[in-house]
C-alpha cells in the first residue's frame, strides 16, 4: 500500500511504499547538512524513493535548477517518480534507473552537487533475507568506493559532494575522497548519547585543502 508523507517544507510530500525500503532521519539530516548555491544543478545517488534530493529541493526551491535521482531498484524509482509528479516537478527532477556504476557518460562534469545516503555496512554484515530491503542497508551492489568515483566522475571542477557515513567507517570516506581528488571541507558527527554514530561530509573536487569541524544535529 502506498502513502504519501508531508515533508513539511512548502507543501511537498513523498511517496512511500510498505514493503519498500523507508527513509530513515539520517536522509533528512544530509539535506540539511548540505549547502545551496544559486542555480545549483544536482545529482542523488542511490536516491531511494527520491527523500535527499527532494528534501534538499523543497529546502532550496529558489536556487535549485535541476535534480536528477540516479537509483538502481525499478519498486523504488516508481516511488520517485510518483514523488516528482504530485508535486509537479517534471521540469526540474527527474528519475534515472540504474547502478550508480553504470551512470553514462552525458553526466560526467554535469552537476555542481551531488548528494548521497549510501548503504552503510559492508557485504559480510548482510543476512541474505530480503535482497531488496538489504541492498539499502549493506553493500550489496555498490561499495563506497564506487559511489566515490561516481560523485567524482559527475561533479564538475569545484562541485561539492555531500555525504552520509557511519562514524566507524570515517578513515575509510576519507581516504576514498582524497583518492579521487575531492577534497574534505567540512565535516559534522551526529551523536545518538555518548558516541557519534554519523558523519556528514562536504567535500569539493579538485578543492584546496582545509576541513572545518561542525557539530552535527542530534
Amino acid at each position: 500500500m502506498r502513502t504519501y508523507e508531508d515533508l513539511l517544507v512548502d507543501g511537498m510530500k513523498i511517496c512511500q511504499e510498505s514493503g519498500a525500503y523507508k527513509f530513515t532521519s539520517d536522509s533528512v539530516l544530509l539535506s540539511r547538512f548540505a549547502r545551496a548555491k544559486k542555480n545549483d544543478v544536482v545529482a542523488d545517488l542511490c536516491a531511494g524513493s527520491g527523500i535527499v534530493g527532494l528534501h534538499f529541493y523543497a529546502l532550496n526551491r529558489p536556487v535549485v535548477k535541476r535534480l536528477v535521482l540516479f537509483e538502481m531498484q525499478k519498486t523504488l524509482c516508481g516511488l520517485a517518480r510518483e514523488s516528482v509528479r504530485i508535486n509537479a516537478l517534471e521540469n526540474v527532477v527527474s528519475v534515472r534507473e540504474g547502478r550508480v556504476q553504470d551512470i553514462g557518460a552525458e553526466f560526467a562534469g554535469a552537476f555542481s552537487l551531488v548528494l548521497c545516503n549510501p548503504p552503510y555496512y559492508p557485504k559480510a554484515r548482510a543476512k541474505g533475507e530480503n535482497f531488496a530491503l538489504e541492498c539499502c542497508k549493506y553493500e550489496l551492489s555498490v561499495c563506497m568506493e564506487e559511489i566515490v568515483s561516481a560523485a567524482a566522475k559527475c561533479l564538475k571542477s569545484g562541485g561539492r559532494f555531500c555525504v552520509a557515513y557511519p562514524s566507524e567507517r570515517l578513515a575509510e570516506l576519507m581516504s576514498a575522497l582524497k583518492k579521487y581528488r575531492l577534497e574534505p571541507k567540512r565535516l559534522a558527527v551526529v551523536s545518538g548519547g555518548k558516541k557519534a554514530y554519523l558523519a556528514l561530509a562536504e567535500a569539493v573536487k579538485d578543492g584546496r585543502a582545509g576541513l572545518k569541524i561542525e557539530i552535527g544535529e542530534n
